[in-house]
């Protein structure tokens, strides 16, 4: 399959695309610009500060947003609502990729700027907006999804070139017995961001390679592959459209020269053939 460009470059380094089902946009992250882009309308909605790669729904309506060092609330027009809890304090440090479980909580992973090895942790923020540690001693905390019945939590930790599975209890948001479920070491490219379809297929983001791949649920074997033409860097992918049947593709211009990749910042789209689930909301 190959994806088609469907945006201008609109931007620097995107990531997260998040269908909002209440309005019915997709949303990506201009990471380093610290703003929301809307991708039918080109809107940019400013958060005042570096945004971690994260936009999840609340449950009560706005959204949950993870920015440079910390957490927020804010309304659907992106209006900041309410702060949460700083986690970090460090700025060599910043938040990067995460989601929510099907408890509403919502988690997020973080990476050193200069990417030093072990120095980035997983966070967990409960409804009130307490915030906890989940693990420490990742390096880049990239994709987390949950598998379709909630007991299975897929994560990448982009240098270590795999997907680990860890099973999962909803009752307190703990994660246990941390195991490799795909070596994607042999594959071109460096897994980053992750989404999940409807039979619990993981659509991986494969960053250098321009690539998507699917991974089986159970053996974590390549099934599917989609070509993001004129690009390398694909950061994250994420399923919309009202019948959650498109898939809609991130990409970014960090680490290339200014003359290299034009189209390169832009949404790319297709349609795999398997439609996605809806994205659990935060439940504060």
């Amino acid at each position: 399959m190959k994806a088609e460009q469907i945006t201008s470059p609109i931007t620097w380094h995107g990531e997260g695309p998040c269908w909002d089902p209440v309005d019915e946009r997709m949303l990506v992250v201009d990471m380093e610009a610290g703003a929301v882009v809307e991708v039918d309308s080109g809107q940019r909605h400013d958060v005042g500060s570096r945004i971690a790669a994260v936009v999840r729904p609340r449950a009560g309506g706005g959204f949950i947003v993870a920015t440079e060092h910390g957490f927020a609330l804010f309304d659907s027009g992106f209006r900041r609502a309410r702060e949460l809890a700083q986690v970090l304090d460090d700025p060599a440090i910043r938040l990067n990729e995460g989601g929510c479980d099907a408890a509403g909580r919502f988690f997020c992973g973080s990476m050193a700027y200069d990417e030093t090895p072990g120095a980035a942790a997983l966070y967990r923020v409960e409804a009130d907006g307490t915030a906890s540690l989940v693990f420490d001693g990742a390096t880049i905390s990239n994709g987390l999804q949950w598998s379709l019945d909630g007991s299975r939590v897929f994560y990448v930790d982009t240098p270590t070139q795999r997907v680990d599975v860890f099973d999962y209890d909803v009752t307190d948001g703990s994660f246990h017995e941390r195991r490799p479920f795909a070596d994607v070491s042999a594959l071109s490219g460096s897994p980053d961001g992750m989404t999940i379809d409807a039979e619990g297929g993981l659509w991986v983001a494969f960053w250098g390679a321009g690539a998507i791949r699917r991974l089986d649920p159970e053996s974590g074997a390549v099934t599917a592959e989609i070509e993001v033409p004129g690009v390398t860097h694909t950061s994250a992918a994420a399923f919309g459209g009202a019948s959650l049947d498109t898939l809609y593709i991130t990409s970014s211009r960090q680490h290339l020269a200014d003359d290299a990749e034009p189209q390169a910042g832009s949404v790319f789209a297709v349609r795999p053939g398997v439609a996605g689930v809806a994205l659990h909301a935060f439940a504060g």
